[in-house]
This record gives structure tokens, sequence and C-alpha cells, in this order.
């Protein structure tokens, strides 16, 4: 009987010693999957969009801001290809003269309803993309005019 009140008694020391290290590595190995699930780093390095400057946007696919124009929500996103987005608003009368300014070897632009929207060009290297440019293409769809006088013009310029 002396044997048995022995052996329990030394479990009951040395126990909570070996359940130490197996109750550390649980905590760390839950925290690690905790942290890899979060992944909350660098939300643009996981292709979500992020603000950017406008002329920023604008001039990574080799255009400027019209003078009329007013540029908001440009924003990039970045993963395996580069993404940047503009929305122009501007007299609707200088679009076209816009688009011809700043791309003057592109296609010329066209209109079509459907994805194209009221008025679209698309431009690549291959197709009249400036030099400047670091984007390999360029859309720009004026999805429709907001009235007689503004036309509402999105901007995309990426990598491919």
């Amino acid at each position: 009987m002396q044997a048995a009140d022995r052996g329990h008694t030394r479990w009951g020391i040395v126990l909570p010693f070996l359940a130490l290290p197996v109750v550390v590595l649980g905590v760390l190995i839950i925290g690690l999957f905790l942290w890899a699930w979060s992944d909350d780093e660098d939300a643009t390095r996981a292709g979500a969009a992020a603000t950017v400057p406008c002329a920023e946007a604008l001039a990574f696919g080799a255009a400027e801001r019209p003078a009329n124009a007013r540029a908001h929500d440009c924003t990039v996103q970045r993963g395996i290809d580069t993404a940047y987005s503009a929305v122009l608003r501007m007299p609707r009368e200088d679009v076209r003269d816009w688009l011809r300014a700043t791309y003057p070897n592109a296609p010329k632009a066209r209109t079509g309803g459907g994805s194209c929207g009221a008025l679209c060009l698309d431009v690549t290297h291959e197709n009249g993309l400036p030099g400047t440019a670091e984007a390999h293409v360029v859309q720009v769809r004026v999805e429709e005019y907001e009235n007689a006088e503004t036309a509402l013009v999105r901007f995309s310029a990426f990598t491919m």
C-alpha cells in the first residue's frame, strides 16, 4: 500500500511540470493560427483597394486631369498586377478632345452602349499608349452623360 501512495505523490508533483510545456505549446499554436487567420498587415498587398492621389492614378496611364474636370474616388489595387482607377466629372464637350490630346496615336473613341456606355476607349502599348505609361492597358468609359453639360468618366489603368 505504501508503494501506491508514494507513486501517486510522485506523479502529483511531476504531472504539473509535464503539463506546463503542453499548455504553453498549445497556446503558441493557437496564437499562430489566429495571427495567420487575421492577416491584417498591409491590406493593399492582399488586393484591397487603397485611396491614392488622383494625379498618381492618372499618371499610371500617362494621363493628366483635364483642366475643367473634377477627379475623385481614385484608388489602387496591388496584387499580381497593379490597377489604378479614377472617376472624373467633366464637361461633356471636353471628353473627346481630352482623349485625343492624351492618346493621340490611339484608335478613335467609340460609342456603342452595352459595356461601353456612352463612349469608350481602350488603349494598349500596341495601339497608341504612350511609352511613359506604366500601365499595359488604359480603359476610359463615359458611363453616362449626367446632364446636357456633364459627363461621368471612369478611368482605369492596369498591368497584365
